[in-house]
C-alpha cells in the first residue's frame, strides 16, 4: 500500500468499524422519523421525496456525525505512534 498513515492498521480498522455503525444508526435514525413524520403515504411521489428528504439529512448528519467520531477518535492513544518520537523517513515506511 502507497499510502502512510500515523495509526496502527488495527486502530484504522476499528476507526472503520465504529463509523460505519454510526454512519447505519444515523440512517436508520432518520429514515424512521421521516417515515414517521410523513405518514409514510404509499405513492411514488411520496417515495422520491422520502429518498431526497433523506438524502439531504443524511449528507449534513453524517458530516457532523464524523467529525465528533474523529475527534474521540483523536482522543484515544491506543494505535498511534508515540508522539514525541521524529516522523519516520520515506525511505522506513513499511508497505
Amino acid at each position: 500500500m502507497l499510502i502512510h498513515a500515523a495509526g496502527s492498521r488495527s486502530r484504522s480498522l476499528a476507526m472503520a468499524i465504529t463509523w460505519r455503525f454510526v454512519g447505519s444508526l444515523d440512517t436508520f435514525v432518520l429514515s424512521f422519523l421521516i417515515l414517521y413524520l410523513t405518514g409514510h403515504e404509499q405513492q411514488p411521489m411520496a417515495a422520491v421525496r422520502f429518498g431526497g428528504a433523506l438524502a439531504l439529512a443524511e449528507t449534513a448528519t453524517k458530516i457532523f456525525l464524523f467529525y465528533i467520531h474523529d475527534r474521540v477518535w483523536g482522543t484515544i492513544p491506543w494505535g498511534r505512534p508515540d508522539m514525541t518520537q521524529e516522523p519516520a523517513r520515506a525511505d522506513e515506511w513499511s508497505y
